[in-house]
């Protein structure tokens, strides 16, 4: 597996979305095999694994800390946020955002992930006013070695700019694909000035880039794709010319369309990298595999120039799937 530098820390080139394995895509598989099946991407080279405090309340943390305590702690690369309001049974009178608030929730999580230091905190949800006050927190667990780096959830490039000039940021995590390109225009410059990673979630369009899903497949319970308007009917079909366009390349390059979506992502920058959810043995090797897929410049180029003339329909709006109620505002997968 090719490596990148989220700033200092050194990462697999495609990580692993582990949201998945307890809620928001349907039947998720029995713990003993989704911790087989984190262990097999660390096998393929996967070093870096995703969860967050919200993630299910507490338990996607519960079970990335029963999967990664039987591998090398210093191997692997834990990816954790914490959300900017208390959580059920999160008493913070200070805020959860004070310092006393943001110590409280990593004290939690570092017990939950069965670790004592978390490689990247990330503020999960940004609250405007506060990115000073947390970036100054942030730096006091760096220095205490509780948090190697940290990071901020979809900000803008002003969020960016102020907390960075207080704690240097590690990485940023934001949704990110063929389907969602709007930090081109100023965060995925900042980062790559500022040196800043970037994390890409949802790299895959929610799996709709996989081309693997129907206008007549249906989604239930907590399934997120059932309040994404992307995967309404009407909406599958008229996207149809982007999953066209990504099946034509990745005829040409003799790969999957998954991988085309994954590689488009990783080819632009060494600063990026993308963090798909993949729950079956097949999907991990697909999706890791998608780090040897390369695209000339003039492969990125030109694919790049057509998706610039096809036009986007549906999204994942972020309040619609709040009321799922077991899913965070911004999502992430």
């Amino acid at each position: 597996m090719k490596t990148r530098k989220l700033r200092d820390i050194e990462v697999s080139a495609i990580g692993m979305g582990c949201m998945g394995f307890t809620h928001a895509y349907g039947k998720a598989p029995e713990e003993k095999e989704a911790i087989r099946l984190v262990h097999w991407a660390f096998e393929l080279g996967c070093t870096f694994f995703d969860t967050a405090e919200m993630y299910s309340f507490f338990k996607n943390e519960e079970f990335v800390g029963k999967a990664l305590k039987e591998l090398p702690r210093d191997k692997v690369v834990i990816s954790d946020k914490f959300w900017p309001k208390p959580l059920p049974g999160q008493a913070m009178p200070e805020g959860k955002l004070s310092e006393a608030g943001i110590r409280r929730s990593i004290e939690g999580s570092l017990k939950r992930l069965k670790t004592d230091y978390i490689d990247i905190y990330t503020e999960h949800q940004m609250e405007d006013g506060s990115e000073k006050q947390v970036a100054h927190v942030m730096g006091l667990l760096i220095k205490e070695g509780k948090i190697r780096g940290w990071g901020q959830s979809s900000p803008s490039a002003a969020q960016i700019r102020k907390a960075n000039a207080v704690t240097p940021i590690t990485a940023i995590q934001s949704e990110y694909s063929m389907m969602e390109r709007k930090w081109e225009k100023d965060v995925l410059p900042l980062c790559r000035k500022l040196g800043i990673g970037f994390v890409a979630f949802s790299p895959m369009g929610n799996g709709f880039l996989s081309g693997k899903y129907r206008p007549t497949d249906q989604f239930k319970g907590d399934d997120v794709r059932r309040v994404i308007t992307r995967f309404s009917p009407e909406n599958m079909e008229a996207n149809q010319p982007l999953l066209d366009l990504i099946h034509r390349y990745a005829e040409q390059k003799g790969c999957t369309a998954a991988q085309i979506s994954l590689a488009w992502v990783l080819k632009g920058g060494d600063f990026i990298m993308p963090i798909p959810g993949m729950r079956s043995e097949s999907r991990i090797t697909e999706n890791l595999g998608a780090a040897d897929i390369e695209l000339t410049d003039e492969e990125y180029a030109t694919l790049t120039a057509a998706l610039d003339k096809i036009e986007i329909y549906g999204d994942r709006d972020g309040k619609d799937i709040a009321k799922l109620g077991t899913v965070p505002d911004n999502v992430d997968r």
